[in-house]
């Protein structure tokens, strides 16, 4: 399918020039395993060596690259203890330390009475300016050998920065020239680079502005991504609508019965949603529907009610959650009514081992358990279905294309039903769910209280924290979610860990912490 042009694009990152296994191992976490990832890693960063200020006018902190005399060496006099390189220019001294150095370069590299280029941090040391191991030493005669700009990449331990600029510029050499594919006049209108000066623009900036998402080279390349993005989901959902899917007619009163067995009557919303998706899955065509509603806006019932239509027709469901505490608390809330309806259901994660885990492999294979309930557990290659057909899966943007798919491949031209209560945009919905029917649950079950949604900048979180102070004051509960579990130097943001120790020590014993490291009880 891949025409041959860009086969070096999906070459292994070992095929790159002075990548060997333990680089590539390193180049593929901070970027990917192909040479496509490396090309397609734009860097965050500019380092600027354009600047060529007299010794005293370095400042202190910044980079500089100064021209200068190599005035003298001192070797280290003892271990742990720098090697010193004095050097000079008309305006005043400037040290080069050296930690561990081998000598003999040095005196090859910095020969006293020679004129050197050298650029680097400038520090101060008890009123002295130095530069600790300088990034670049260069003869004037070869000034060219010094790049002006370097692009900064992110990086992982162990991998040099200048092993990944090397690196993508190795991939940029294997790009090719493409045949243009966008409109002329549209590139004109909008001053787009061709696709291929546009990477190499990216790659070699020369301004902080060349980084920022609104420079030209990126605009292009964006525009490609979204057109590209578009053209897939539109080739998936026309082959989506000409695939055989099957098809599943009301057979019995399973349905109604669980219907009448709700404590609650369903909603309009509930009731409109549940006849869009009967609809798709009594079609020949197979059904890939995302379902769309608040949190309490009653889209598990929904789709429970859909699985019961396939276990009528005598297959199975599965419900796939992306933490443990959600798929229990979806068993907790579906066990009484599959009780109700005499229908078998159970709970599959990664905790359940040994015979346990057999006995619900088994009941599976046989389809004795006919909804399955579970983590990423569900979609293990051992996991095997006696007649899968119908496939919910909740908090979708947590799954990738790759796992949802993984599941649905367990069924035979098994059904899709995937919810979120995340809000989406109708052109956010066409953009990123395009090779998906859309439907929307907008009306809360009568009684629920209205949701107040509030944003509040992180300077305020004493606010929030006096809040929640005033809320459990009089009894209410609250809870706080964080994104992370414990502090981290390479993600920025608040760690539950933290955050607990903050709010017990204001609130004392009334704050629990809980988290997906700690045993299931």
């Amino acid at each position: 399918m891949r025409p041959a042009i860009l086969n070096p694009l999906f070459a292994d990152v070992t095929a790159l020039k002075g990548v060997g296994p333990r680089l590539a191992a390193l180049i593929e976490k901070a970027a990917g395993p192909q040479v496509v990832d490396v090309l397609f890693t734009r860097p965050h960063g500019l380092i600027d060596r354009s600047r060529r200020p007299k010794v005293a006018e370095a400042e202190i902190g910044a980079l500089a690259t100064l021209e200068v005399t190599v005035d003298s060496h001192h070797p280290a006099p003892a271990v742990n203890r720098p090697y010193r390189v004095i050097c000079s220019d008309e305006t005043g001294y400037l040290t080069l330390i050296f930690f561990n150095p081998r000598a003999d370069f040095l005196t090859r590299a910095l020969p006293v009475g020679a004129r050197r280029i050298v650029s680097g941090r400038i520090d101060d040391y008890n009123g002295a300016r130095q530069m600790a191991h300088p990034d670049h030493i260069v003869d004037p005669a070869n000034v060219d050998a010094l790049p002006l700009f370097e692009p900064v990449y992110a990086l992982t331990a162990g991998l040099p920065a200048s092993v990944m600029r090397k690196a993508a510029q190795a991939a940029l050499a294997r790009a090719p020239e493409l045949p243009e594919w966008q409109d002329a006049a549209w590139l004109r209108k909008n001053d787009f680079p061709a696709w291929r000066a546009a990477l190499t623009a990216i790659h070699n900036p020369r301004a902080v502005a060349d980084l920022s998402p609104g420079a030209k080279a990126t605009e292009r390349l964006a525009f490609d991504e979204l057109l590209a993005n578009q053209l897939a989901l539109a080739l998936i959902r026309n082959a989506r609508r000409k695939a055989a899917g099957r098809s599943f007619a009301p057979k019995g009163d399973l349905v109604a019965r669980a219907v009448k067995a709700l404590p609650f009557e369903l909603t309009a919303a509930q009731k409109n949603a549940l006849r869009e998706i009967m609809a798709d899955m009594q079609s020949p065509g197979r059904m890939v529907r995302l379902v769309q509603g608040d949190v309490g806006s009653g889209k598990t019932v929904v789709a429970f009610l859909a699985m019961l239509r396939v276990i009528e027709n005598g297959a199975q469901a599965a419900l796939l959650a992306p933490t443990e505490i959600l798929a229990r608390q979806h068993v907790e809330t579906l066990a009484p009514l599959a009780h109700e309806c005499g229908i078998t259901l159970d709970i599959l994660t990664g905790r359940d081992k040994g015979g346990a885990r057999d006995r619900k492999l088994a009941d599976i294979a046989s389809g004795r358990l006919q909804i399955v309930i579970g983590t990423h557990a569900l979609i293990q290659d051992d996991v095997e279905f006696r007649d899968l057909a119908l496939v919910v899966i909740d908090e979708q943007h947590r799954f990738g294309v790759q796992q949802r798919a993984a599941l649905a491949a367990k069924g035979a031209r098994a059904d899709l039903l995937v919810m979120t209560a995340t809000p989406i945009p109708r052109t956010l919905a066409l953009t990123a769910y395009g090779d998906m029917d859309a439907t929307a649950i907008r009306e809360k079950p009568p009684g629920r209280k209205p949701v107040d949604t509030r944003a509040l900048p992180v300077e305020r979180v004493a606010d929030v924290v006096g809040a929640v102070g005033r809320l459990i004051a009089r009894g209410d509960q609250a809870y706080w979610v964080c994104p992370l579990v414990e502090e981290s130097e390479a993600v920025p943001m608040t760690a539950a860990e933290e955050r607990y120790h903050h709010l017990h020590g204001l609130f004392g014993e009334r704050v629990g912490l809980v988290h997906g490291r700690m045993a299931p009880a």
